[in-house]
């Protein structure tokens, strides 16, 4: 099957108004993250999972090769331009637009024309590679939207975990998200994640013919 990397760089009016379909929103806890991965408090002691090089065929893959990529890092940056959410990642060098604060016919970059009380995306991807760490280098709230392992995703399988700032979100390999999402104007994030980079996207749009959506703002 052709398959044509997704444009994570766009003008908001390039994409077309689409019905919402809201996910629950979550308060991050040790419990509510299970099985996404874990709260974390510690970052420079923290190990991020490297996913073994599967075997091609009956041969195992040599103890101790097929996991030695390593890991890089750098700062997460999400900036709020009016309505448009946008993200750089500099461990990865990757720009992008994250999403809006209304349909995106409507977005605009110049000044905010909405509250930020929901949070609407168009896109979300896994590392099969290896797992993910955002941890808040400025103690404001942001919220991730996940899901849980396999190529069938769908929307009710969505959540969106906030999280109070306090803390880092780890995620491991294989577990749907689309960055951090940052409930104030700008902020910062400590990310480490697999070198290889490998990425497995689903586009709404394209799928659903819908956006995700979720609520910024909790009363957690």
């Amino acid at each position: 099957m052709n398959q044509i990397a997704p444009n994570y760089m766009f003008e908001s009016a390039d994409k077309p108004d689409m019905k919402l379909i809201e996910v629950p929103l979550v308060k991050a806890t040790a419990d509510s993250v299970q099985g996404y991965g874990c709260l974390v408090d510690d970052p420079d002691n923290f190990e991020i999972e490297i996913t073994r090089w599967p075997a091609q065929g009956w041969r195992p893959v040599d103890p101790g090769t097929g996991d030695e990529g390593g890991v890089v890092e750098g700062e997460f940056i999400c900036e709020w331009r009016g309505d448009v959410l946008y993200g750089e990642n500099d461990a990865v060098k990757g720009n992008y637009v994250l999403g809006w604060s209304t349909n995106p016919q409507r977005a605009q970059t110049t000044h905010q024309s909405v509250p930020r009380d929901q949070m609407i995306i168009w896109h979300m991807n896994y590392h099969p590679d290896g797992g993910q760490l955002f941890y808040p280098l400025d103690a404001q709230p942001f919220v991730v939207p996940v899901a849980l392992p396999g190529d069938d995703l769908t929307p009710d399988k969505i959540i969106a975990l906030w999280c109070d700032g306090t803390q880092g979100l780890y995620i491991h390999a294989n577990i749907w998200h689309e960055g951090v999402f940052s409930v104030g104007d700008t902020q910062r994030f400590r990310d480490r994640q697999g070198r290889v980079h490998a990425r497995v996207s689903c586009d709404f749009a394209a799928e659903f013919g819908a956006y995700i959506s979720f609520p910024l703002r909790s009363s957690f």
